[in-house]
């Protein structure tokens, strides 16, 4: 890297913030590019207690989330169970967080441009960014400006539509305290209603070519309807969202010489649950440690074996979740009645929704539990899609 350059980041939603004040705060000069600045996303917002513990400035941020402690999960046929979170969920408007993350960097002495990227180019070992005010160079550049920003395909191959989930919403006035997860049949995807602190985000998402935009929409608002949701001073959104296939882990490259995509634009999400926070706040802090340890490419080999690891292992039991049978029952039927009949599973659920609990000791720890679920009650049916014959390969298996 030039010395004599800056660091470029191109995107300022939460994970390109945390990475220019990360490098900032280390003496770095960081130019961060965004054209909309602090926005609001068509998304839940809620950060787990995983990524409050590891981002502590987060959790002091309490006057800018509603800490959520209830969570209700809907079967595919309608059977309800509601359970309290040890850990409650931060459930943030997305304006409010980037702009509390931007902030944060501008603090930090992060040079923040409220500018349009409009050209990148390579020339002599250095960037070139060109925007309509003004022409910058740098030394090294990161992308973090969502999986279909205008740049990645000069680094990366179109993302196909088989890697993508459509995602369509409703901001909602109105205080709530319950978060609600509604499972749909023949759908891989769900229903969420995530309450911020004035209004609830509710969205329906589905993977890209398996149902219509229009019908989705029409599906949600029918679902709102029913479940006493009003209209009035609603605002409607939709959105694309990574959700790769367990090959598109296993090939993915997210660095190369001179450049680093981090968040959603190397499409760190998890396939089942469409959670990408904390994916884009790790990834940003393992991409700007690597770069201050003067070893950029460790951060392939970082990101790697944290959380692409786990993220492969989601993609690869995401069919199985959505779809998978058990007994003559869905998987998704047999996990909101274990829910609501065992304790020791609903503990189980809490830490999921916590994100203290991961998909690579996940198998390990339903065996651990699997005596106190037989003694309440639940024996023979206990049986997740890795005991299925058809699905002999342990996908919670490290590979």
């Amino acid at each position: 890297m030039s010395p004599q350059h800056p660091i470029a980041i191109v995107g300022g939603g939460p994970a390109g913030a945390l990475a220019a004040a990360l490098l900032a705060d280390s003496g770095r000069h960081v130019l961060l590019f965004d054209e909309k600045l602090a926005w609001e996303k068509p998304c839940g917002g809620g950060l787990t207690h995983k990524a409050l513990r590891q981002y502590p400035f987060l959790a002091d941020a309490g006057r800018e989330s509603n800490p959520v402690e209830h969570c209700e999960l809907i079967s595919p046929s309608g059977q309800r169970v509601r359970f309290h979170m040890q850990y409650p969920v931060a459930i943030f408007s997305r304006l409010a967080l980037n702009g509390l993350l931007l902030e944060r960097a501008r603090r930090g002495g992060v040079d923040v441009r409220h500018e349009r990227v409009t050209r990148i180019e390579r020339a002599s070992g250095d960037w070139q960014l060109v925007t309509p005010e003004h022409e910058y160079k740098a030394s090294y550049l990161m992308l973090a400006a969502g999986a279909r920003n205008p740049f990645r395909s000069q680094f990366l191959p179109p993302i196909p539509p088989g890697d993508l989930m459509v995602t369509a919403g409703y901001f909602i006035p109105g205080h709530r305290s319950l978060m609600q997860i509604q499972f749909l049949k023949g759908i891989t995807g769900y229903i969420w209603v995530f309450p911020r602190l004035d209004h609830a985000s509710a969205g329906i998402a589905a993977k890209m070519g398996e149902i219509s935009a229009a019908e989705l929409r029409r599906i949600l608002e029918k679902w709102l309807e029913k479940n006493g949701f009003h209209f009035d001073g609603a605002r409607f959104y939709s959105h694309i969202l990574p959700s790769f296939r367990a090959q598109t882990f296993e090939t993915l490259e997210v660095c190369g010489d001179g450049w680093a995509m981090i968040g959603d634009s190397a499409g760190l999400v998890d396939p089942i649950t469409g959670e990408g926070l904390y994916y884009a706040l790790r990834s940003a802090e393992l991409c700007a440690g690597a770069l201050l340890a003067g070893e950029p490419d460790r951060y392939r080999s970082l990101l790697r074996d944290e959380v692409l690891a786990e993220l492969k292992l989601a993609a690869r039991v995401s069919q199985r979740f959505y779809s998978g049978q058990i007994f003559g029952d869905s998987v998704l039927e047999r996990m909101v009645s274990l829910t609501a009949q065992s304790a020791s599973f609903r503990d189980l659920m809490s830490d999921l929704f916590a994100g203290i609990q991961g998909y690579r000791d996940l198998r390990a720890r339903m065996y651990r539990i699997l005596p106190s679920v037989m003694a309440e009650g639940l024996a023979g049916t206990l049986r997740w899609p890795w005991a299925d014959s058809r699905f002999a390969a342990d996908p919670f298996a490290e590979s």
